[in-house]
């Protein structure tokens, strides 16, 4: 099928790199980046060098950034492009367990903390404050002085603000998502989620979402030494009938979940039941009884027809491998700690949790999330001020502080990247909802702030920068696929790995590109 150039009259930055083909058969409507409207159906982008090809396509691939527009479908459907004049190595997705590209920052982690602000924390009164707009924007928090000089952040950040060379911000973070549970989906796991229409009943987590980054290790670096490669605590993010996507394995299946963790470490009768032996029980008891566990699963092999026996057996065994080996089981006895040491962090679930969360990372589990708080505790349509002032700012603040000093008297600081996010902003003006005389701020994903710290991170610098309203990007903008990247090539993956879902489906672990500045100190 003939491709017919198009002249570049709404992409004139594109002349020269890439032509726009026309196909002869329908296809769906495709603008680039989203930014442009999009061209007279059926048109795709392909490099100038590929123009006068013939060529079949299925569909154009979601991801902006991909340079050829052909994913690995439509690669099977062009059939031997070698005569056509591209190597399969410049179309093939990478895949297995490769090792961050060429040009990345150097992967120095051996350990992620990835702490969710589950709602969405407004960056006008935390991290990116806009004190010179007008009240209905400003809001009524004041900045404070920190330790890096002509940075500034919320006055009810102080302790953050003493350590703000060991923070860096990127201030100019965004994606197009306004609704919580396709937003979260992408902070924990670094990619779109797969249904992005219709209501939020239509996108609860199921088995067709993408995998959450200790999933993916799971899946790519399997262990065996008795260590869970991913842990999340201290609640499940589930709402009534919304079960939030993105907390699982996802597509890749039950065997890669994660550990989840559903007790607040601040409560005084805090232990992992799961974790624990019976009543009686000694470990070489428990070690004896694995050979006969063995032994009942396989006669109920013959016996079940059960899709997820195989999972069950699995996480059977891994769960004696946690017993036995005694690391991950010590890491939950958080009385352990000294009082002086809990009163660092704060006597209350953030900084409890955060205190696991480093028990966990020391006991060798290199993927940790930590929410701070149940779903929607940061979403501050209402009294936007006072729960930021009196609930949720001081105790995140006294709690990230005491980690992050944690982390570097322990010596876990170099080789632990830490990511502080929610799943969007907040709305630059003020509002009311019907009903409500407290005002407070909407969704908004157009703009807002993450915080990494770390690993290699640089701290001490605030990357990008949004308007003066705190309302969009005015430098390059950065998206939560970015994120995922940046984690994966921290640990020494390529982003860009190909994994294959529970049907042999391979599907691309990320499309986004790390955040170079944070590593470089040089913004592109």
């Amino acid at each position: 099928m003939q491709c017919s150039p198009l002249r570049f009259q709404r992409y004139p930055e594109l002349t020269g790199r890439f032509v726009v083909v026309q196909l002869q058969m329908p296809h769906k409507n495709v603008g680039l980046n989203g930014s442009h409207p999009p061209l007279k159906p059926p048109c795709y982008f392909l490099p100038a060098r590929l123009s006068s090809r013939k060529f079949v396509l299925n569909s154009i691939c979601r991801d902006q950034r991909h340079g050829i527009g052909v994913n690995r479908r439509e690669l099977m459907q062009v059939g031997f492009s070698a005569l056509a004049g591209i190597g399969l190595n410049q179309l093939l997705p990478r895949s297995g367990r490769a090792a961050a590209p060429a040009g990345d920052p150097a992967p120095r982690a051996k350990s992620i903390l990835l702490i969710l602000l589950s709602g969405g924390l407004s960056h006008h009164d935390s991290f990116d404050m806009k004190l010179q707009a007008p009240a209905e924007i400003r809001g009524e928090f004041t900045g404070i002085n920190t330790s890096v000089p002509g940075l500034q952040i919320c006055e009810h950040l102080p302790r953050l603000a003493e350590r703000m060379e060991t923070l860096a911000l990127v201030r100019s973070m965004a994606h197009r998502e306004y609704n919580h549970l396709p937003g979260v989906h992408q902070v924990l796991t670094g990619a779109l989620a797969p249904n992005t229409t219709g209501s939020d009943l239509d996108r609860v987590a199921s088995r067709k979402d993408w995998p959450c980054y200790g999933a993916a290790l799971e899946y790519l670096r399997p262990r065996r030494d008795g260590i869970p490669s991913g842990v999340a605590l201290p609640t499940h993010l589930v709402e009534g009938p919304l079960n939030w996507p993105g907390q699982n394995a996802g597509c890749l299946g039950a065997q890669y979940d994660p550990w989840q963790i559903r007790q607040d470490p601040n409560s005084p009768n805090f232990r992992e039941e799961s974790l624990s032996l019976p009543a009686g029980f000694t470990l070489d008891q428990v070690s004896a009884r694995r050979s006969l566990l063995t032994e009942i699963n396989v006669q109920r092999s013959r016996l079940e027809t059960l899709a997820d026996r195989g999972q069950f057996s699995e996480k059977q065994h891994l769960a004696l491998d946690m017993l036995t080996s005694g690391k991950v089981a010590q890491a939950f006895e958080i009385g352990r700690e000294t009082d002086e040491m809990r009163e660092r962090y704060g006597r209350h679930t953030f900084g409890q949790s955060l205190l696991l969360a480093r028990r966990l990372l020391q006991a060798g589990v290199p993927i940790v999330q930590a929410n701070m708080g149940i779903v929607q505790t940061w979403d501050t349509h209402v009294d936007n001020f006072g729960r930021l002032k009196d609930a949720l700012l001081p105790p995140l603040d006294r709690g990230i502080a005491a980690l992050l000093d944690d982390l570097k008297t322990q010596g876990m600081l170099d080789e632990t990247l830490v990511v502080i996010t929610g799943e969007f902003g907040r709305t630059p003006r003020i509002s009311t909802l019907p009903g409500s005389s407290i005002p407070g701020r909407d969704h908004w994903p157009n703009v807002f702030t993450a915080a990494f710290a770390g690993a290699g991170v640089q701290g001490g610098q605030a990357i990008g920068r949004s308007d003066d309203i705190g309302a969009y990007p005015v430098t390059r903008t950065y998206s939560l696929e970015d994120v995922g990247a940046t984690v994966y090539s921290s640990l020494g993956i390529d982003p860009s790995t190909e994994v294959r879902d529970q049907i042999g489906r391979p599907i691309p672990l990320n499309r986004g590109e790390p955040i170079a500045p944070l590593f470089t100190g040089v913004e592109v």
